[in-house]
């Protein structure tokens, strides 16, 4: 099929599942008619307040049916989606907006105030649409802004398509060890990647693509535990509508509750879960041990991470209450779609961190230079394929992560791996970026954080460098508990019981709730500042 613009896709979705659900939240049931109406209303304001093709439109909103609305309506326009981080202070709201050259913001009412905040350093924002719930928040505050739900439901004459086969979308990075960077995805590369809603190859003919929705090999009842403006929730979510299947985003945005997810599963007949990793997998999994007979969960055939690493212990324990499950555990990132997947069922599985060496999956040095894929090599992992066109308006950053090599092109996002024995298996390591240089070793948080979880009593851990003036480094474990107190002598001897000593912490450093983005994501940064606090270290 040859497509430009994901609209078009969606479009053709929307014709043949008119009447079918396409997105749920609560008491919120939308059709897949309804949803394109809606999308064809935005798209026609977003358009009339002066929006120019390709012009960028930053969604700043919670897990809500407006985040996947708006997004279509960009699509439709031919506009840019721009994921905005609704965590982020001002100065952060402020680079981002900017950064991306945002024309109009679609935001929740709740963050309204902060917008209207850096509104006046942003003179390229010509329209912004407020998405009501509350009604706390007088609209009339930002000039010219207009309510969401008023505008979607006011009928409008479609605008003229204006899609190209460079069509973007950006998708910017979390920016917990960095500034956020805006990854450019071809929408086309989009499609082609996920256009089979990740159960076979894309349909390359609009032909092919109708009798695909017509009748898929999956058609999803895709529930999204993150939040949508990560990559892991949207993805998902968008591989669900490509099937003709529909989008369920938990009640409740604003804290995750797995007594929430689970009953949403029975009542929605839900078969597919996005999550990412061990901070929603374990309270999933303690809430079905505490309430065994309280959930149907048999509809569900997969559960699906990214993002974070997610224990093999998790992985029991769920298959434990469901032993059809297959658990998917995909490593990649916003710029770096497929460097691995492994799966987990109840007939065997595939340890965790485990990736296999493939044509499009090589290892390379940190001067970007092929590594020989042997037995015991160490590198940066690139992915070859499709993939990103580069970050937006970073040449140099662009050059330092995407690779020509003679095995053709790679996204290297700075994330270590070791070749296994058997000369094909990777060993995930860590990124690079957060390695840890203590003593001259260098360290890699992610293989400290499984030890010091699998502790008894520990909830949640993130482990940082903090300087030291022996080490260089000092491996800090920043750890939560399950409400009981935590010996910091033990959780040390624990980590020495499987790992080398270099790689034990020198420090514990207990809080309330690890620092962590709303997707799960550890928040390196703010934990590193917290850590060097709470120990009385200055920068």
């Amino acid at each position: 099929m040859v497509i430009g613009n994901l609209a078009q896709a969606l479009d053709i979705v929307a014709e043949i599942r008119a009447d079918e659900e396409s997105l749920i939240q609560g008491d919120r049931r939308m059709t897949w008619s309804q949803v394109e109406r809606r999308a064809r209303n935005i798209s026609a304001w977003m358009t009339g307040c002066g929006a120019t093709r390709q012009g960028k439109v930053a969604v700043y909103t919670y897990n809500h049916p407006a985040y996947m609305e708006s997004i279509y309506a960009a699509f439709k326009s031919s506009l840019v989606p721009v994921n905005v981080n609704y965590r982020y202070q001002a100065d952060e709201l402020r680079y981002l907006l900017d950064n991306s050259d945002a024309e109009i913001v679609v935001v929740h009412e709740e963050f309204a105030p902060l917008l209207e905040k850096v509104l006046p350093d942003l003179p390229r924002v010509v329209g912004v649409l407020v998405v009501e719930e509350a009604g706390d928040y007088d609209i009339a505050s930002i000039a010219g802004a207009a309510p969401y739900e008023a505008t979607a439901e006011t009928d409008r004459p479609a605008v003229e398509a204006r899609h190209g086969s460079d069509d973007l979308m950006l998708l910017y990075t979390g920016g917990t060890t960095g500034l956020p960077k805006g990854v450019m995805w071809r929408q086309a590369d989009i499609f082609t990647r996920f256009g089979g809603g990740g159960a076979g190859p894309t349909p390359e003919t609009e032909e092919a693509y109708r009798a695909y929705v017509e009748n898929p090999p999956v058609r999803y009842r895709s529930l999204i535990g993150p939040p949508l403006m990560h990559g892991t929730g949207w993805f998902q979510a968008m591989i669900a509508w490509f099937s003709g299947g529909v989008v369920v985003v938990l009640g409740n945005p604003r804290k995750f509750d797995p007594a929430e997810l689970w009953r949403t599963v029975g009542a929605e007949k839900i078969n597919s879960i996005t999550i990412v990793g061990d901070p929603f997998a374990k309270p999933m999994a303690k809430e079905l041990e505490e309430h065994p007979d309280a959930y149907d969960i048999s509809s569900v055939f997969m559960i699906a991470s990214s993002g974070v690493m997610w224990s093999e212990e998790t992985k029991q324990r769920l298959l434990a209450h469901h032993s059809g499950l297959v658990l998917a555990d995909a490593f990649g990132s916003s710029e770096a779609v497929g460097l691995g997947i492994s799966f987990t069922t109840a007939a065997g599985s595939v340890q965790t961190g485990k990736f296999q060496l493939s044509d499009s999956t090589r290892l390379f040095t940190e001067n970007l230079e092929l590594i020989e894929s042997e037995p015991g090599a160490r590198g940066l992992v690139g992915v070859g394929g499709i993939q990103p066109l580069g970050y937006y308006k970073d040449p140099e950053k662009t050059a330092a992560t995407f690779v020509e090599c003679e095995a053709g092109r790679f996204s290297v996002p700075g994330d270590w791996a070791e070749v296994d024995e058997d000369g094909v298996t990777l060993s995930l390591l860590g990124r690079g970026s957060v390695c840890i240089n203590t003593g001259g070793e260098k360290v890699f948080p992610e293989e400290v954080e499984e030890v010091v979880k699998r502790f008894d009593g520990v909830k949640d851990a993130v482990v940082v460098g903090v300087p030291d003036d022996r080490w260089g480094e000092a491996i800090t474990a920043v750890v939560s508990s399950h409400g009981g107190e935590l010996d910091s002598a033990a959780i040390i001897e624990h980590v020495k019981a499987s790992l080398a000593g270099f790689k034990a912490p020198k420090h514990v450093v207990r809080v309330a709730e690890v620092y962590r983005s709303p997707s799960g994501k550890a928040d390196f940064k703010r934990t590193r500042e917290e850590a060097m606090e709470r120990l009385g270290i200055s920068g």
